[in-house]
């Protein structure tokens, strides 16, 4: 791992079999402490670096997570709360001297209301399984990352996932209502509720994408949306990237607002039409999909403008779904587009950054040099509506120094991102792989600001360390006074 992690504590780890008997009288049949047994956690979505755990521990139920924060908590042990482990920034990757806390056992469905259109679901149920127990009353859960049939909604909870229809029925934090949340100390809160609108301040919105920095998320309260009486999607192909980018920001600027807009380029295109046979066409350098939704009549407007927008930008490819069929074909590629890209290299580094749409052009640009430099191929896949880009870095790394490289590029493509008006990541979240790129978007007190708040809920930052914070200040570095006796220091200074 070339990672730097907090340091090991050696007394935790030779606690080991003390620290599993402890957990296992707390949940008896989900402690896994044997190592071949571990090997499944040691990594996420990000798998260049790996770690297995300490001790893994599943329970079933909010109060065995309460009852295992505490434990935790009065043992001054280390927890890293981890849903699917498809995270690909790196959130749940494990500590050596930590308890790694899964919830994937949590995952019943508690409660549909059609009436008040919410669901309340435990955060092990999966994105997609949200959608399969709405559907069939004509609804649906709006974000739906690639990995939906396998990513958790405590996990989206956590890194505020989005999806390809984000751009309309926006990100998770814009779905997600309320929260059964468990802190550090095993104490059990609520934030937000049913309504559309809590009073006071917006906790919630603080928690959703707080990556398990501040409690582990044990229920969660859903809008869901009837589903659109029609849905179709346009097929454009176009000579350059550069147009296919100009296009998009024509569309938004027109005041369009579409269900959806991806866009592949090049090799990505080739990769996904190999594997999924969607028809995509062969000989354009940039693929957009774009989706519609609502009225029939209102589609047909949009497409048609769309359809016009994308001639005057020299779109060689326009096809338009004709059936439901054909749009689920259109997205198929797409969807699929990660595990294909895997077919171009033996390995891949996928990246998350946002920038302004109207420096997409620019961007890519620019990425085709850095690709060049590094001498490493890269494919791009990503929400073009949003500006929330995915480029895949294409490397080996059986050969000494690639994933060095690999790491160098995407640094540099991250750091492009922020110099152009964007941000370091759009829905992955910072983890441990854009952490030490924090500064380059926040100044120290930015930084500071941030880790009090960390201070606040977890105040011995024992929840998820070494994440998202290049480095993680001690409580009492940060300004958090030490009462003695009643005594404050300096008791003659005025404060307010």
């Amino acid at each position: 791992m070339s990672l730097a992690m907090p340091p090991v504590c050696s007394a935790t780890v030779a606690n080991r079999k003390e620290i599993a008997a402890g957990l296992r009288s707390i949940v008896p049949d989900g402690v896994i402490e044997i190592a071949d047994e571990l090997k499944p956690y040691e990594s996420d979505g990000l798998t260049a670096y790996r770690q297995p755990p300490l001790v893994v521990v599943l329970p079933e139920t909010t109060e065995q997570v309460s009852r295992v924060l505490a434990w935790c908590h009065r043992e001054g042990i280390k927890v890293v709360p981890r849903g699917a482990g498809t995270s690909l920034s790196g959130g749940a990757l494990p500590l050596a001297d930590g308890v790694l806390l899964g919830l994937a056992r949590m995952n019943r469905v508690l409660d549909i209301d059609y009436v008040d259109r919410v669901a309340v679901v435990r955060p092990g149920v999966t994105n997609l399984a949200v959608t399969g127990a709405v559907e069939g009353e004509g609804f649906y859960y709006a974000p739906d990352p690639s990995s939906q049939i396998a990513c958790t909604i405590g996990g989206n909870v956590a890194e505020n996932s989005g999806g390809v229809h984000c751009l309309k029925y926006g990100l998770t934090t814009n779905n997600v209502l309320g929260v059964e949340m468990v802190l550090a100390d095993g104490e059990i809160i609520r934030l937000g509720g049913r309504d559309l609108e809590a009073a006071g301040l917006d906790l919630l919105g603080l928690v959703v994408g707080s990556e398990g920095l501040l409690g582990v998320v044990t229920e969660v309260t859903v809008r869901i949306l009837p589903t659109p009486e029609t849905a179709r999607a346009i097929l454009l192909g176009f000579p350059t990237t550069r147009a296919a980018g100009d296009c998009v920001a024509q569309i938004i600027g027109e005041g369009i607002i579409p269900a959806g807009m991806e866009m592949m380029d090049k090799p990505a295109t080739h990769a996904a039409e190999a594997f999924v046979k969607a028809g995509y066409p062969l000989d354009v350098e940039a693929l957009l999909i774009v989706e519609v939704d609502g009225p029939p009549v209102e589609c047909d407007i949009l497409l048609e403008t769309i359809a016009g927008i994308a001639a005057a930008h020299g779109a060689t490819t326009s096809r338009i779904s004709q059936n439901e069929e054909e749009r689920l074909r259109f997205w198929a590629g797409r969807k699929a587009a990660f595990p294909a890209v895997g077919r171009l290299a033996p390995d891949y580094y996928c990246m998350d950054g946002t920038i302004p749409r109207k420096r997409l052009s620019e961007v890519l640009e620019r990425m085709a040099e850095l690709s060049r430099q590094y001498g490493l191929g890269v494919a791009n896949v990503f929400h073009a509506g949003d500006g929330n880009l995915h480029p895949l870095i294409l490397y080996d790394a059986n050969q000494p120094g690639q994933l060095e490289k690999a790491e160098a590029f995407g640094a540099d493509i991250l750091r492009m991102c922020v110099e152009v008006g964007g941000v370091l990541t759009g829905e992955h979240g910072v983890g441990v792989e854009k952490r030490d790129l924090m500064p380059t978007m926040f100044n120290e007190v930015d930084l500071a600001h941030q880790q009090r708040i960390k201070c606040a809920f977890d105040p011995e930052l024992k929840l998820n360390p070494g994440k998202v914070f290049p480095q993680l200040h001690r409580c009492a570095e940060l300004g958090r006074m030490h009462v003695h006796k009643g005594q404050v220091p300096f008791p003659d200074l005025p404060r307010f």
